[in-house]
């Protein structure tokens, strides 16, 4: 996996990949001076900070599976999650200094063998885990630190992922759907523009 110095290159590149991108879009010519050719699923998550310094979230783009680059995926995600993630108006420049860069780097993805649904429970940590459902007609992920953010049980959890994959909460106890569980190597700016830290 990848070391602190890698975590804050990874923070500093999304910060540089949607500056560049708004301002010039030039954001994507960049990962040509950052070579880092191992492939890892990753996601990119913005925070915004209000004059209280609450925060609330402003976009979350990524990529699951190990299907570039890292640094490639990173800059792909950071600009995806500042301009198309559905859920949010595109960023602008202006909201720059006041949004927090977050970078999840993704272990592969470890699917979850039971002999019956109930097992599931002893398999999955709160806060450790993220998870993704698969089933036959798609799959949604969701990131560790949701569920612990949230306050969910594993059930909720479970009934959540479902939700986000569009199935049925009870998707997860069907014999045609695969769980999947994952961890997450995390650092982000500790204020807009601000030294990285690991979270965990």
């Amino acid at each position: 996996m990848i070391g602190d110095y890698e975590g804050e290159q990874l923070v500093r590149l999304a910060r540089e990949a949607v500056e560049s991108f708004l301002i010039n879009s030039a954001g994507k010519s960049i990962i040509t001076r950052i070579p880092f050719a191992e492939k890892m699923g990753v996601f990119v998550t913005l925070i915004h900070l209000d004059e209280k310094g609450q925060e609330s979230l402003r976009g979350c783009i990524g990529f699951p599976l190990p299907e570039k680059e890292l640094f490639e995926s990173v800059v792909e995600a950071a600009i995806a999650a500042a301009t198309g993630d559905p859920r949010f108006p595109p960023l602008s420049p202006m909201e720059l200094t006041r949004t927090v860069f977050e970078v999840s780097v993704l272990t592969p993805l470890e699917i979850i063998k039971v002999k019956h649904p109930a097992e599931y429970y002893k398999h999955i940590e709160i806060g450790r885990d993220g998870l993704v459902l698969r089933w036959e007609r798609g799959s949604g992920l969701l990131l560790p630190r949701v569920a612990r953010e949230m306050g969910w049980d594993i059930d909720d959890y479970l009934s959540n992922i479902c939700f986000k994959a569009g199935a049925s909460p009870d998707a997860w106890v069907m014999p045609n759907s695969e769980l999947y569980k994952f961890q997450a190597i995390v650092y982000r700016e500790s204020e807009p523009g601000g030294r990285v830290i690991k979270l965990r």
